[in-house]
């Protein structure tokens, strides 16, 4: 199965149906199929073959994805390009991928004047895309090869890799979305987030059910409650930072939220402080996923339904959580030297399962150091409960040893988050004379509220003890965020050093 397959899949339940909407303007899914023959004959009139490499640079825009399509039609590889990335960044990631055609939106020119793109023979503005899309010969569908799309892993620790993502990681990941969550009759999915990341591979499971997507062109809590209400949405994703600044929004108790059926939450870890809030506020809807670009979205999963006990009473301990392991996938608890740990010992998270990538394009040595005894290497410390249910302590990376004693960032994190006033933190470790690193947050609080650093460390002190709470707490307006809204430790640490 292409990509292609899901778009036709919910063609066949009616070509007339709204497929990608955006403010007053839908293209149905006769439409985006047309679209997409006619961007698989022009891409073969420049040149493009099979198993060759195409950019999309663009903000979230449905003319950009229904040529997605185009690209999957000709059998080349779909290559999201951030929009949020510096020109250098996108340029190098353009080259790495071997990108041999690049379509970009007219806003985009400039970034793309500034790339250097020795390998790219064909440039198209998405803006102009009609001229380009003039009638050609008809082709047969070259199909699709293994590897579908090739995405960036953002280069936080040295040159970006290329995860190779094969057709069967996406069945694999549409199928366990299909399986573990709730869709009832058509779905109607709202895409804030960005679809270069989590909101693009969301849509598959619902195009293949002949559902709609409303599609945002950028994040904006107001526009996106309005757009529920407007839209009768079912289904939707927000990573963590816009669900707090959602849950804070003056009009989320007069929206009618009655519609949604799984409101998806991930990237970054959630305080269960909030999230109890979030399933009183927004409804008995949450659903968690957890998973990484290597492994997309659901090696773990928290459905709606798992939030509750069976008395309709809030699941406390599990809020913490990141669901149990999907279905198609065996997550195990590794020690460093490679032996797998028994239940409620804590070490890193691996996996084996179709949804795992082919692996790292053209660079051999990452993708076997993250194969490593036979199993795919998250990054991630945590363990299994009693009754299977995965915790995510902390990236490896992100591990503070302070005093002799091992520190998980998150943990101190959540226990911040606990607290009324804080919006949102960060917590790092930072050279330490007397303790090796101390652990430092950095918080940014709720608007109108205060709060003392003295009074956050009593807090935490009393929720998770005096070694785990920060010695130093700093205040700031707003925390440095990645494309996808997580909270740049590195940017944090690299600011606090200076």
């Amino acid at each position: 199965m292409g990509l292609t397959a899901y778009l036709d899949k919910g063609a066949s339940l009616g070509r007339d149906a709204p497929c990608l909407v955006m403010g007053p303007d839908t293209l149905t899914y006769g439409d985006v199929q047309d679209h997409s023959h006619a961007v698989a004959r022009a891409l073969a009139r420049s040149g493009v073959r099979a198993g060759d490499k195409v950019g999309i640079l663009s903000g979230n825009d449905p003319v950009a994805f229904a040529t997605v399509f185009g690209i999957s039609r000709r059998g080349a590889v779909w290559c999201p390009i951030n929009p949020r990335n510096s020109a250098s960044e996108n340029g190098e990631l353009l080259d790495l991928f071997d990108c041999v055609a690049l379509v970009h939106s007219r806003a985009y020119a400039p970034m793309v004047a500034e790339m250097d793109l020795p390998q790219v023979t064909t440039t198209v503005c998405l803006d102009e895309i009609d001229e380009w899309l003039a009638e050609g010969e008809e082709f047969d569908d070259a199909g699709s090869g293994d590897t579908v799309m090739i995405v960036g892993t953002g280069g936080t620790t040295g040159r970006p890799k290329g995860v190779q993502l094969t057709d069967r990681n996406i069945e694999t990941m549409t199928a366990l979305a299909l399986m573990g969550y709730p869709f009832e009759g058509r779905p109607v999915y709202l895409a804030m987030a960005p679809l270069t990341h989590a909101a693009g591979v969301l849509c598959f499971p619902v195009l293949s059910l002949g559902g709609r997507i409303v599609v945002m062109p950028a994040p904006d809590v107001g526009g996106f409650l309005a757009l529920v209400e407007e839209h009768g949405v079912t289904h939707t994703f927000l990573p963590p930072t816009l669900i707090y600044m959602l849950l804070a929004h003056e009009r989320l108790a007069s929206t009618d939220l009655g519609s949604l059926q799984c409101f998806w939450y991930g990237a970054a870890p959630m305080s269960p402080a909030r999230l109890e809030q979030a399933l009183t506020d927004i409804g008995p809807v949450m659903a968690q996923l957890f998973g990484q670009s290597e492994a997309p979205m659901f090696v773990s999963m928290l459905s709606p339904a798992d939030h509750f006990l069976p008395d309709g009473s809030v699941a406390v301990q599990r809020l913490a959580s990141a669901g149990r392991p999907g279905p198609l996938v065996t997550v195990g608890i590794m020690a460093s030297d490679g032996s797998l740990l028994p239940g409620g010992e804590r070490g890193e998270i691996v996996v084996r399962s179709s949804l795992v990538m082919a692996g790292y394009y053209k660079n051999p040595e990452a993708t076997a150091e993250a194969s490593e005894h036979g199993w795919h290497h998250t990054g991630d410390i945590g363990y299994l409960d009693e009754d299977g249910f995965l915790f995510i302590v902390d990236r490896a990376k992100d591990m503070v040893i302070t005093g002799g004693f091992n520190v998980y960032s998150a943990e101190v994190e959540q226990a911040l988050m606990a607290h009324t006033a804080v919006r949102d933190c960060g917590v790092v470790g930072l050279p330490d004379e007397k303790w090796g690193e101390r652990v430092v947050a950095v918080v940014q609080l709720q608007p109108g509220s205060t709060v003392s650093g003295e009074e956050l460390r009593a807090f935490v002190k009393e929720r998770i003890g005096s070694v785990k709470a920060p010695k130093q707490v700093e205040f700031w307006p707003d925390l440095p965020r990645s494309t996808v809204g997580k909270v740049l430790k590195t940017d944090i640490r690299a600011q606090l050093l200076r």
